[in-house]
């Protein structure tokens, strides 16, 4: 026997006491990841705008049909 399961063996019992099964929370760590989600969302979000702000172009006019031709 190792000593990780030779300590997963003693603390079990620990934890089995103050574990809830009906109540699963993610925890600070899921919130962390979250808010670092929203963060990255909100910079991408941001950063396009900016740059289809700078997005500039000028609309080719369509081409008239020369005469003699049919239009299609």
């Amino acid at each position: 026997m190792s000593a990780t399961q030779a300590a997963i063996a003693q603390l079990l019992p620990l934890a089995g006491d103050t574990f809830d099964k009906n109540k699963v929370t993610p925890g600070i760590l899921g919130f962390i990841v979250f808010a670092a989600l929203a963060l990255g969302v909100w910079g991408l979000m941001k950063s396009m705008s900016r740059h289809m702000g700078r997005v500039d172009f000028k609309e080719a006019p369509e081409p008239t049909p020369a005469e003699g031709t049919r239009a299609p």
